[in-house]
């Protein structure tokens, strides 16, 4: 298990990695003028020199990639006029529209973004994984066919429709929830879950769509192996051979959905976060974009990217508790 844990990590280094090669790729050595660019186009020619001297620029690629991976692990010193400017690490650069460290700005709007994940992620499993065993348990029978329609309407409809009628049915309506406004846990955890509680409930009932049907195709799959048909044989019960043998094979697969759709919802929750007003990743990263402010948007990507990887890593391990089958050694 060691040898497997220490094979992961270090293939997760690599991963990370090479994602930053990619990054620094697309956004510094792309053709033109990178520093008009990061500095805006109504910046001035000294204005875009300094620019060009703090992500110095003039240097090799290799020693700007260099540079860039420096100001991640140990920090960077920047230079500014006649003044040097250090910044600590981790350094993702600086923020030209507003003047604040990128990692200031990430880590000020991650809370907002881990707690949608995490109370979204919970409650899409619950739902899908709880709503795909019904399915395959009751196969052929009513309720399956409500609950397959009933995922195939959730898969189709986008995150902003059912996020506007729960808003104007509970809370406007109903008065049943207070609009959504993002409260820290560390101030009041019982408001920062009834605040979170409509963003959730949006995200999930779309993200569990998918895995209701990832769960019911497994399902059956495992049901229709020869170890369950001995089950049966030998008089174990229906219930019995769900919950302790159908389920823990088919759980593989929605392990493996649930690394990438969490590590994605760093970064891709702009819809639920624009339309509940709340203030994480996401929303800040499509302002960034329209803006074009360069370094917020590699620090964002960069963040992204480094939970997906680590999603997935935690996934493998997951994956392989869960599946005797998997060989670690």
């Amino acid at each position: 298990m060691t040898g497997f844990l220490l094979r992961r990590l270090v293939g997760a280094a690599i991963t990370l990695l090479a994602i930053s090669v990619i990054i620094y790729a697309v956004f510094y050595v792309a053709p033109g003028n990178v520093a008009q660019i990061t500095c805006g186009p109504r910046c001035s020619p000294f204005q875009v020199k300094q620019v060009s001297d703090q992500l110095q620029l003039g240097d090799p690629v290799y020693v700007q990639y260099w540079h860039f991976l420096q100001g991640i692990f140990v920090g960077r010193d920047f230079s500014t006029g006649t003044s040097v400017e250090h910044c600590a690490a981790p350094c993702l650069g600086q923020s030209y529209r507003t003047d604040q460290q990128v990692t200031d700005l990430i880590v000020g709007k991650l809370p907002v973004t881990a707690s949608l994940a995490l109370g979204a992620m919970v409650m899409w499993l619950i739902l899908g994984v709880g709503t795909g065993v019904l399915s395959a348990w009751r196969r052929g029978r009513p309720t399956e066919r409500v609950l397959t329609g009933l995922t195939l309407a959730g898969n189709a409809t986008p995150v902003f429709v059912i996020g506007l009628v729960l808003m104007i049915v509970v809370c406007g309506t109903l008065g049943w929830l207070p609009y959504p406004q993002y409260v820290p846990f560390s101030d009041d955890p019982q408001q920062w879950a009834w605040n979170l509680l409509l963003p959730w409930l949006s995200l999930a009932l779309i993200e569990s769509a998918k895995y209701a049907r990832l769960t019911r195709a497994s399902m059956l799959e495992t049901l229709a192996d020869d170890h369950v048909r001995t089950f049966r044989a030998y008089g174990v019960s229906e219930r019995a051979i769900i919950g302790r043998h159908a389920l823990r094979g088919a759980i593989a697969p929605v392990i493996a959905l649930n690394a990438n759709d969490f590590g994605s919802m760093f970064g891709g929750a702009v819809l639920t976060e624009s339309l509940f007003g709340l203030p994480g990743l996401g929303r800040e990263l499509v302002h960034a974009v329209t803006v074009v402010d360069l370094p917020v948007v590699v620090g964002m990507v960069l963040v992204t990217g480094f939970f997906v990887v680590l999603a997935n890593a935690v996934a493998d391990v997951l994956y392989a508790v869960a599946d005797r089958r998997v060989v670690l050694s």
